[in-house]
This record gives C-alpha cells, sequence and structure tokens, in this order.
C-alpha cells in the first residue's frame, strides 16, 4: 500500500496557494475543476502530496483543532521570520521537548494548523 495525499477543504484557493507555495514551499503539480465552483490543487513532491479543494458552494470548512500537517525545516529561526515577514501569527511554540527537535505551529489562511520542524 502507498500513501498517496492529505487533502484539505479550504475556503479560498488563491490565498491558500499563496500560503502553501510562499511560506511552506510547496510546488503546484496540477489543477483542475470537476463542476463549476469546485477547484482541486495537488502539491508537493515526492510520493506524497497535498490536496487542496475549495468548493465555492461550502459556506464552512470544519478545521480539526487536534490534526496538524508537519513540515521539516534546515532552521526554524528563519522560519519563524518568514512566516512573520509574510504576515502569519504564530499559533504556538517554539517548543523543544528534547534536545534533538524544536517545533512551532502557525494556521494557514482556512485555520489548518502548519507544524515546521527541526532535527537538530
Amino acid at each position: 500500500m502507498k500513501y498517496c495525499w492529505t487533502t484539505l477543504q479550504v475556503k479560498d484557493m488563491e490565498v491558500s496557494l499563496k500560503f502553501y507555495k510562499e511560506v511552506v514551499g510547496l510546488k503546484e503539480n496540477r489543477r483542475f475543476s470537476s463542476a463549476p465552483g469546485k477547484e482541486y490543487v495537488f502539491l508537493g513532491e515526492g510520493e506524497t502530496e497535498l490536496e487542496l479543494i475549495c468548493d465555492q458552494q461550502k459556506k464552512e470548512v470544519e478545521v480539526g483543532q487536534d490534526i496538524s500537517l508537519g513540515f521539516e525545516v534546515d532552521s526554524l529561526d528563519r522560519m519563524l521570520e518568514l512566516v512573520k515577514e509574510r504576515g502569519y501569527a504564530v499559533h504556538s511554540g517554539p517548543f523543544q521537548p528534547n534536545p534533538h527537535v524544536k517545533f512551532f505551529f502557525v494556521q494557514d489562511p482556512t485555520g489548518w494548523k502548519i507544524q515546521f520542524v527541526e532535527n537538530m
């Protein structure tokens, strides 16, 4: 069995794409619509992708508070600077639960928690 992708419903596709491209650093692989007002975009490299779906018919997106997506970074300090430069608030952290890892969380434009992790 192979893990394919994680799907997130988003409120605004272009605003979300800006976050995932400019902050997270993901590349857009493909984009399509299945019906008027329903758009899909797949992002990422390698065998696992992130799928964003924007359905203009949906009034609300249910965001799980206990769900987060983690992305490894080379420097947590540089990522903190980038997040703040782009106008995003740190949700929580930075944390360092042991000498080998530190991380913090931000929320994407829809409210999904995104974790940036530095392995040291």
